[in-house]
């Protein structure tokens, strides 16, 4: 029994008191109340710690934390009196003791009862600080930024990217028998006629009806459907298969979230919305113990029925392989039928999930994703994969429920485990977790790679376009950008649905903005008004084209209506007044843009990234890179390992034309990026070359 065990008591109590709460904690201090190693106490002490800081910063802070180090939040947290003195104090002994854990060296053993101590303390004040959170308004900043397709809320780059089901193959010991029934209708004539010379057989998946009156059995109405196109799109040759993403959409714009009012006519007036030949439809049905799964293959354009199928099983815990069964059935129907032999030898399509709980937890993480919920989809994923380590979907989903909120450092350590397990995936999973893996070890010529590889698979999904238009924004490809993300717009006007997201209108907007099409631009915003009624986003751009057309009057309606809609939300001053600053500087009304960074820094004189907005905008701008300089360099003394504050001071560096010395901290940024920023590597090959005319 260790010497810290009446410790390991207590934080056992509270584990078994917050069980379901915080799953991220909840998951440590499991480790920790586990473990006899004094060293992996530490350890998970600290991760423990680490977690809450995290959390910290970005409520009370108003920031992500990146790469900056513990110690620098806490003192910015004491400094700003955002936590109480004497948790603080266990804080900063926990931080200290604990780093002998982190890089193991010799200390006593005793000094972890200290360790343990110390953060029973600041658990218990942690509960307490998140209950208060409960009962007030939660408060959202509007950010703006020229990346928005991959981070929400308001204007930074979202991750709306699909999501890839998940199958099993059929282990040989399935109880369910499969009863095929074969129409008299039916006219293999009819099936490939489907098939030209040079296009493959389009396929729509509809979900599947829940008809057993057992509310249980709701959430395999997506998965069935899920796990068949995840099947199908293996092949690829042959099939052309609507993603989850385009059906999801197409459903989600047309309201239809009660699944059992989606009559067969809706059905397949959904199929021919998104240009499929056959249409997959079904239902589940239970008698007694008997779960009973029935599918019928549609011919979209003239109603003929091609096929039907029926599977049974006894329990939900049967349920995967039902579905690979009817999987593997619907495509033997559909390759062998119409081209009477098997192209692609059956194999274990993609890594999955036998566990119907931990399949369960992914489908409700989805949903909270798609809501823009990030850290309740992140506990759902976590619970899924705390379930089944090798469920890959789950975790590359987690991975950018954490990008999306800036945690940047969780979502590189789970992205390196998804690529740990690269050989178990199938090529289309493979495609996703490749651009996943892009955003933080490649560079956006990789992730537009693999994002056009994953339109081989589906060339009707909106979502691969928009990534493929960001990532050619962020390479200043401005016109491969504008492409791209009027194909994504194109794609749901085809549908006849609106965007799932206003970034859709408004990362189009800028990159008009940015090459003088201002008719284009305008002419935009007013279908984006239709569609996202008094959306901040919209606003912003449209205050900042009336800014830049010289209409003063109105772009003062605008920005008004910018102010009164950041205050509903909760915004701070300082936020709105940043906001502005960012307006009037995309304005290229530089005077204006000056006076608001000014007035923010103002507002919170202590704020770092305040402080560092100021100084970039003065350096990049050349109006006073002395100032500039200043400013960064008290803001690099208090977080000296945040590597966008190196990058102003190398930037500024170059401009005084000290080039080595800029050298020095641009690869320091370089090396401290916890995701692949291309502004700083133009900064870093912009030094690299003044340095070689100079030789």
């Amino acid at each position: 029994m260790p010497i810290w065990s009446a410790e390991i008591k207590e934080l056992g109590s509270l584990f078994t008191s917050i069980k379901g709460r915080f799953p991220d904690l909840e998951k440590d201090i499991e480790h920790l109340i586990k473990t006899d190693d004094e060293n992996v106490a530490l350890l998970y002490s600290r991760r423990c710690l680490e977690i809450i800081i995290t959390d910290l910063c970005e409520t009370e802070l108003k920031r992500p934390r990146r790469t900056e180090p513990l110690k620098g939040i806490i003192d910015k947290l004491h400094r700003e009196d955002k936590v109480p003195a004497h948790i603080i104090t266990s804080m900063e002994s926990l931080n200290s003791l604990s780093t002998y854990g982190t890089h193991p060296k010799e200390f006593d053993p005793e000094q972890v009862k200290p360790v343990l101590n110390n953060l029973a303390i600041i658990i218990k004040w942690y509960f307490k600080y998140k209950d208060s959170q409960l009962v007030s308004t939660t408060k959202t900043e509007v950010l703006q930024t020229g990346s928005e397709i991959k981070k929400q809320p308001v204007q930074k780059k979202i991750s709306r990217k699909p999501k890839i089901g998940l199958v099993l193959i059929l282990s040989g010991i399935l109880v369910a028998i499969a009863v095929f029934t074969y129409f008299g209708i039916f006219r293999k004539g009819s099936m490939e006629r489907l098939r030209s010379s040079d296009r493959r057989i389009s396929v729509a998946v509809m979900p599947f009806q829940n008809m057993t009156n057992d509310t249980i059995w709701n959430i395999w109405q997506d998965g069935i459907k899920d796990n068949i196109i995840t099947y199908l799109s293996n092949f690829s040759e042959d099939l052309s298969v609507r993603q989850k993403e385009s059906i999801n959409g197409v459903l989600q714009n047309q309201g239809l979230t009660n699944y059992a009012s989606i009559s067969p006519s809706i059905a397949r007036a959904i199929s021919q919305k998104l240009d499929a030949d056959i249409l997959i439809s079904g239902s589940i049905n239970k008698a007694g113990s008997v779960i009973r799964v029935n599918a019928q293959l549609i011919n979209s354009k003239t109603e003929e029925l091609f096929q039907s199928f029926q599977l049974e099983g006894r329990s939900e815990e049967q349920i995967f392989k039902i579905i690979d069964s009817l999987s593997s059935l619907i495509k033997d129907f559909v390759l062998i039928t119409v081209m009477e032999k098997e192209i692609v030898p059956e194999f274990r399509q993609l890594i999955s999930t036998s566990s119907s709980e931990a399949y369960r937890y992914y489908m409700y993480a989805n949903q909270a994703f798609y809501k823009l919920d990030y850290p309740t989809a992140r506990e759902w994923y976590l619970k899924a994969i705390d379930i089944d380590t090798n469920f890959t979907e789950a975790i590359r989903m987690l991975i950018y429920s954490y990008n999306n909120t800036g945690l940047y450092d969780e979502a590189r350590r789970w992205c390196v485990k998804l690529h740990q397990k690269m050989d178990q995936m199938s090529m289309i999973e493979k495609q996703y977790a490749n651009a996943v893996n892009a955003m933080y070890f490649e560079t956006p010529y990789e992730e537009i790679k693999y994002w056009k590889l994953i339109q081989e698979y589906d060339d009707k999904m909106p979502v691969p376009y928009g990534n493929i238009g960001e990532g050619y924004y962020q390479l200043r490809q401005y016109d491969e950008a504008i492409s791209a993300f009027e194909k994504q717009l194109e794609i749901y006007e085809l549908w006849d649905v609106k965007p799932r997201w206003s970034s859709c209108y408004t990362s189009l907007g800028k990159l008009y903005h940015l090459t003088g099409q201002y008719r284009k631009e305008m002419k935009l915003y007013r279908k984006a008004e239709k569609d996202f009624p008094e959306n901040l986003n919209v606003v912003y751009r449209q205050a900042v084209l009336s800014l830049a057309e010289g209409d003063t009057s109105k772009a003062n309606q605008y920005i008004e209506k910018f102010i009164s809609g950041s205050r509903i939300n909760s915004a701070s001053a300082a936020t709105i007044t940043t906001n502005l600053a960012r307006i009037y500087q995309e304005a290229d009304i530089q005077d204006k843009s000056e006076e608001y960074w000014r007035n923010a820094l103002s507002l919170e004189p202590d704020n770092l990234d305040r402080m560092n907005d100021l100084a970039w905008f003065l350096i990049d701008t050349d109006r006073n890179v002395e100032e500039g300089m200043d400013l960064i360099s008290k803001v690099l003394e208090l977080s000296p390992d945040d590597y966008l504050y190196l990058d102003t001071k190398g930037w500024g560096l170059y401009k005084k034309g000290k080039y080595k010395e800029a050298l020095e901290f641009l690869e320091k940024a370089w090396e401290l990026k916890p995701i692949y920023d291309h502004e700083v590597y133009l900064h870093l090959e912009e030094v690299k070359k003044a340095i070689e005319k100079q030789k």
